[in-house]
């Protein structure tokens, strides 16, 4: 899709370096990883790393003191990346319930806490929120006489609450009221 074969490194990169160091920066310290999606990148990042190591495809490197992800090989990272997906479809396919919450326990909760630390003081000094939002555009659509479409009005004048209210009022299938 991209023109540049090479885009892809981009991504594996940033997965790597987000699932074993930046979302650390959302957890509290001393706590471990209780929330699904920071669960789900830890395992990922966690297994392969753990699996590249060998071959120093992944590595975790210290310079001045600071941790850091280095991919060295991507095509071996993109290799393990599809052995795990087979192995969770394995798991899923079998309901095999103790192979997945040995693969949770062992590669998606535990934060190594002198690391954790770490990234903790590295990023305060940014003074960034650990998470982030979006406000996503409101399309409205024009239509003729005959009720065919004729052009997207794009607007932007939500803003995030405004946005996230509208969500629940329109999408939510709970109702709201007990």
């Amino acid at each position: 899709m991209l023109p540049d074969k090479e885009a892809y490194k981009a991504e594996y990169y940033q997965f790597m370096m987000n699932g074993l160091l930046t979302q650390l920066t959302r957890i509290q310290p001393g706590k471990n990883i209780e929330e699904a999606h920071m669960r789900n990148r830890q395992l990922i990042a966690s297994w392969v790393y753990e699996r590249a190591k060998a071959t120093k495809a992944v590595e975790i490197v210290k310079r001045t003191g600071e941790t850091f992800v280095v991919v060295n090989n991507y095509l071996k990272v993109r290799e393990l990346f599809g052995n795990l997906l087979a192995e969770i479809q394995r798991i899923k396919s079998t309901g095999d319930f103790e192979g997945g919450k040995k693969l949770v326990e062992t590669y998606g909760v535990q934060v190594d806490q002198k690391l954790h630390t770490e990234i903790l003081v590295r990023y305060k000094k940014l003074n960034l929120a650990p998470y982030k939002g979006f406000v996503n555009p409101v399309y409205k659509l024009v239509k003729n006489d005959k009720g065919e479409i004729t052009d997207v009005k794009v607007s932007y004048d939500e803003n995030y609450i405004e946005q996230h209210l509208r969500y629940a009022r329109n999408y939510s299938n709970l109702p709201t009221f007990n």
